[in-house]
């Protein structure tokens, strides 16, 4: 009897699960539902190892490209090389607008995916009036006595690995998300470091010094990373080399023996196995997104083809786990507008020209372009494009003799605006049309690279398509569908047999 009546509690908690799911998507014109024969499965296997991928800024144009590119890399048949969480049994199409706009940004986007509830753009796990905060996926995980690990290939206090373990009105607040991480109790942390670890004024007690006085294990070398093992206790593993803004390399400028996004997974797994109530880890390809706001598609297509080898990790660790284990893999938006298709190539792509680069604009920025504008303003030289032409060459494969007499000169316009040495000023809003606020000569450059390839873009910032979530394992079947953001963090609860609290 006692156990009839533990299954009727469980039962009635999750059919007032699944009203809440469909009343807060009651908005649009869809219902959420999740199938009641489902509900009976989910209740006998919950999901004891949960992996949770998202790749920011990716929908399905930058799966498609991906997939496109990896096939034109070994062959020129026309068609597509399949990743592997494409291939996942469950695939679903899932909406991201948040409460105050139908494009969201990677904070109400995240704090829809790991909490359940719509917000505004830019808060983080607390409703629209800043007063009220939410209970994460995380927090329920852990107290089921699962160990929680959040790897991000961005700052650790960058938007959506904050979603998982803070709870702030505004997403700049990043030493105050930091310090929210000392005292998560969470049990792995990896990727990217701090973007304020002293904070705003760079006058408080060091992230992770505090992180260490919490108990966390602090690593940042290759050599210590691979020293960890199972039993270690809480680790803060931060990337060795940080690119921009504390976070980790784009993988098309990751050197030999750098640590790799499925490096971070595979040790995610090592040191989050050893529990007897299992796991929860999510992991975040965020530089897809920073590809994408830059219009560079050779970095987002590199970065979602190392995405799928971190998630490959969790495949190989499901196939030895396949009752228990449950994959989830989706993004919180698209970023750019990107397309398989330019007006300029008509019906052809040209994938073998993003093959050609061989840095993201990041590294070229970084390496090539500012030690330039430097050495000239140190120089009193004037600056020509004729220097820079054999890197360009070297870094995008992209010969200036070959181009079109237009696109020569976009690159010399770019060009005198990046030096700033034009004669006249265009309009500011002319400018972040053409460029982004990204550097002129370097934007040009992989735009010009993509319309080559024929991708196309139509913004600098997110879009509010649709992405797809794909799943396979315990509870996959909840994945299937056309429903909102929201909705996965109400599928994840079934999936663990997770009863919410509504207090």
């Amino acid at each position: 009897m006692k156990m009839i009546a533990k299954m009727t509690v469980r039962l009635l908690a999750l059919s007032l699960l699944l009203l809440v799911s469909t009343t807060l998507f009651a908005a649009g014109t869809m219902e959420s539902k999740v199938d009641d024969g489902a509900l009976a499965t989910r209740y006998g296997q919950p999901a004891k190892y949960v992996f949770l991928f998202i790749g920011d800024g990716m929908a399905t144009p930058q799966i498609n490209a991906a997939e496109a590119f990896a096939n034109a890399q070994v062959s020129d048949d026309v068609t597509v090389q399949h990743l592997r969480f494409s291939q996942f049994p469950v695939v679903g199409l899932t909406t991201t607008y948040d409460a105050g706009s139908l494009i969201t940004d990677s904070a109400s986007a995240g704090t829809a995916i790991a909490s359940g509830n719509k917000t505004l753009s830019g808060v983080i796990n607390m409703d629209t009036g800043k007063t009220k905060s939410f209970k994460t996926i995380t927090e329920y995980a852990k107290e089921q006595g699962m160990k929680i690990g959040i790897v991000s290939s961005v700052s650790l206090d960058h938007a959506t690995p904050a979603c998982f373990y803070a709870k702030v009105p505004s997403r700049g607040n990043m030493y105050d998300i930091a310090i929210q991480l000392t005292k998560s109790g969470f049990d792995y942390f990896g990727g990217g470091g701090f973007a304020q670890p002293t904070g705003k004024g760079k006058d408080q007690p060091d992230i992770v010094s505090l992180a260490k006085a919490a108990g966390y294990t602090y690593v940042n070398s290759v050599v210590a990373f691979e020293n960890l093992k199972a039993g270690t206790g809480k680790v803060l593993a931060v990337n060795e080399r940080l690119q921009d803004s504390a976070a980790m390399p784009f993988e098309l400028d990751r050197k030999p023996r750098e640590l790799s996004l499925a490096d971070y997974t595979a040790k995610g797994i090592e040191l989050l196995a050893d529990n007897p109530e299992g796991f929860f880890m999510m992991v975040e390809s965020g530089k897809i997104d920073w590809a994408g706001h830059a219009n560079d598609a050779a970095a987002a297509i590199h970065d979602t083809l190392m995405f799928d080898k971190a998630i490959a990790e969790a495949v190989a660790f499901a196939n030895e786990h396949p009752k228990e284990t449950l994959v989830i893999v989706t993004g919180d938006h698209e970023t750019g507008g990107m397309t398989i298709g330019f007006a300029g190539t008509k019906y052809a792509t040209f994938f073998d020209e993003i093959g050609k680069q061989t840095m993201s604009f990041t590294a070229f920025d970084q390496e090539v372009l500012g030690p330039y504008k430097s050495a000239v303003a140190a120089s009193g030289k004037s600056a020509s494009l004729e220097d820079l032409l054999p890197a360009i060459r070297k870094a995008f494969g992209l010969d200036f003799d070959s181009l079109s007499e237009v696109q020569q000169d976009q690159l010399k316009l770019a060009f005198s605006r990046s030096m700033g040495n034009e004669t006249i000023s265009p309009r500011v809003e002319d400018q972040y049309l053409l460029y982004g606020g990204y550097e002129p000569l370097t934007v040009k450059i992989t735009q010009i690279i993509n319309q080559l390839a024929g991708i196309g873009w139509t913004s600098y910032s997110h879009t509010g398509v649709p992405v797809a979530t794909f799943a396979m394992g315990a509870g996959q079947e909840l994945f299937g569908g056309y429903y909102d953001n929201t909705d996965i963090f109400q599928k994840l609860l079934v999936a663990m047999d997770i009863s919410p609290d509504f207090n």
